[in-house]
């Protein structure tokens, strides 16, 4: 625990000495790991996404046409 703060404190001197250039490249970087953090998880889920619809049809063609119809409300026979 003393080590991760003696980190912290290291961490915010350097950038409290740092000019203003660097923090801002700093938080370019940060910003541009986010994006790509971002993307590669879109990127998986897509992939994901794409596997359970070709498991749902299980190698048969895709036939319908928009959305499924609503099913009728069981409750009212």
């Amino acid at each position: 625990m003393q080590d991760e703060n003696d980190q912290k404190r290291k961490n915010e001197t350097k950038l409290q000495g740092a000019g203003e250039g660097e923090r801002g490249q700093e938080a370019r970087r940060q910003a541009e790991a986010r994006r790509e953090r971002a993307a590669k998880t879109l990127r998986e889920n897509l992939l994901r996404r794409k596997q359970q619809g070709r498991a749902r049809r299980s190698g048969d063609a895709d036939e319908t046409s928009g959305l499924p119809a609503a099913k009728s409300d069981e409750s009212a026979e």
